[in-house]
């Protein structure tokens, strides 16, 4: 499908002024790393690993944040499983930390320390996410969570809700997990979730995926009506302490791209839990 009434507005795929370097070696694919040359001489930062995007969306996501951050893209192609079975050993992901930490460290030539480690996943990208959620070492490296319309499980059996079929609760475990402590009080957790309307049919859909998360924490959605980024329609906002999940309207493509090139209002809106 394809819709044409919201604007869908889209970041240019410019050259950003910047740090820029390739981690190879710990992943199937190259990692791009890039910190802004607005933060050359900071010491402190944010790191935001995001999976299945382009590095641009993420580089303009650091150019425009007000907190100096360290972006690291990693693309390894279609589908959540790649992203999964690249996280197989609970180590990968603390190590990607300490190299991006070592890389930007050699280039400043002066130690840098991390405030907050955010781990973002647009579509097939929560595949990666919630891999490393799923072990010991990598939810404890990880403070905050944002997922770009990417939360998924498997039908059981292999059919829709409405005609029987039951969401898989391991797909949605470590989620869940997450959810939960974001939402008690003073957590240290931080996960925002956006989605569209997109119904796929052969697997769980985001708002499927969400309203599974919210019923096992006994919330209801709050129902809104407003714009959102790049001429986005928000038709629901909810939270609970450092939890919180925004529905937005739209079932085509453009809706689905859109909450990747909103990248940089979205993580704004997860550091500000």
């Amino acid at each position: 499908m394809v819709e044409t009434t919201r604007s869908h507005a889209r970041i240019e795929p410019i050259a950003f002024p910047g740090f820029q370097s390739e981690l190879i070696g710990i992943l199937p694919s190259p990692a791009d790393v890039f910190v802004s040359s607005k933060d050359s001489q900071e010491t402190s930062f944010n790191l935001l690993v995001l999976f299945h995007t382009a590095p641009y969306i993420a580089r303009d996501a650091a150019v425009h944040a007000d907190f100096p951050l360290i972006t690291v893209t990693v693309n390894l192609g279609s589908g959540s499983r790649v992203y999964g079975e690249a996280f197989q050993n609970p180590g990968t992901f603390p190590r990607l930390c300490d190299t991006v930490v070592a890389t930007v460290e050699r280039h400043s030539s002066r130690p840098i320390n991390l405030e907050t480690v955010i781990a973002a996943g647009f579509s097939a990208g929560y595949g990666a996410v919630r891999k490393i959620l799923s072990t010991r070492s990598g939810y404890s490296a990880i403070d905050a969570v944002l997922l770009l319309d990417g939360i998924h499980a498997s039908y059981i059996p292999e059919r829709v809700l409405a005609e029987g079929g039951q969401i898989d609760s391991l797909d949605l475990a470590a989620f869940l997990t997450l959810a939960s402590d974001a939402s008690q009080p003073n957590s240290e957790k931080r996960f925002l979730i956006t989605h569209s309307e997109i119904f796929p049919g052969t697997f769980v859909s985001t708002t499927e995926a969400t309203d599974f998360l919210l019923r096992h924490l006994g919330l209801r959605r709050n129902a809104v009506l407003q714009w959102g980024p790049m001429g986005m329609q928000l038709l629901s906002d909810t939270r609970q302490k450092r939890f919180r999940v925004l529905g937005f309207a739209g079932n085509a493509a453009p809706d689905h791209i859109d909450h990747l090139h909103a990248l940089r209002y979205f993580l704004r809106e997860l550091l500000s839990l």
